[in-house]
């Protein structure tokens, strides 16, 4: 293990998105505008497919378009946003069924894995990092908007991360860190009261690799990955 390791689409031609809060002047660096638009991609406060005028942007957030273009820029590579030549930025469409099966699909070839591995290297670090993951969200928050339910996904990213990271394949890591999965589910289902029965499949999971028991460990996140996904499919629009 590396020391490094562990530390319905909507139409396409809508003009500026519903109005954001705009920064205050002395706050309005990139992280706060990159936050600011990937809480209303989240909230679908932009639709899904809608075009993100800059200069519409610059104004709802009263802010320059330099910090406007460097936040866009981390959308796209974080998939929330796409760059067409000539049209401009848009939001991404949601994942169609097609698309979610493949990212678990894949998520089932790696994770499980990565579950195993960390089981049977299992070192002090990593159990108490593991414990300190699961102790920094007891219980999923009220409210179903990105900006109280974020916590929850920014736990599921940290705990998967754990575990692939502690496995010691830095490939695969990196493989599994593209796909961004975690935001994409979440954008499509992250109000819908499902972070509780996550928060559960964690624990056991965690339970199995704490016991450094692999076979365990890779039968209880093949198990949390195949309810994660029958939850979004009972839940797809």
């Amino acid at each position: 293990m590396h020391d490094d390791a562990i530390q319905a689409p909507g139409p396409a031609d809508p003009v500026d998105p519903p109005a954001l809060a705009a920064l205050p002047a002395r706050h309005a660096l990139v992280d706060d505008v990159y936050e600011a638009l990937k809480r209303a991609i989240m909230d679908h406060s932009i639709a899904p497919s809608a075009r993100m005028s800059i200069d519409g942007l610059a104004r709802e957030l009263a802010v320059s378009q330099t910090p406007i273009r460097e936040a866009l820029a981390r959308l796209e590579s974080d998939g929330l946003v796409r760059k067409t030549a000539l049209k401009g930025y848009s939001a991404s469409p949601m994942l169609t069924r097609d698309e979610l099966d493949d990212l678990f699909g894949l998520r089932l070839l790696l994770e499980p894995w990565a579950a195993g591995e960390t089981a049977r290297l299992l070192t002090d670090q990593v159990a108490q990092a593991i414990r300190a993951e699961l102790d920094s969200v007891p219980e999923v928050p009220d409210g179903t908007g990105y900006g109280s339910y974020q916590v929850v996904t920014a736990h599921d990213t940290r705990f998967h991360d754990l575990l692939l990271a502690a496995a010691g394949n830095r490939a695969v890591r990196q493989a599994f860190d593209r796909t961004h999965c975690h935001l994409h589910i979440f954008r499509l289902h992250y109000g819908s009261g499902m972070g509780g029965e996550a928060l559960r499949e964690h624990r056991a999971v965690a339970d199995a690799v704490l016991r450094g028991d692999p076979d365990a460990a890779h039968r209880a996140m093949v198990a949390h990955l195949t309810a994660s996904r029958g939850r979004l499919v009972q839940a797809w629009p």
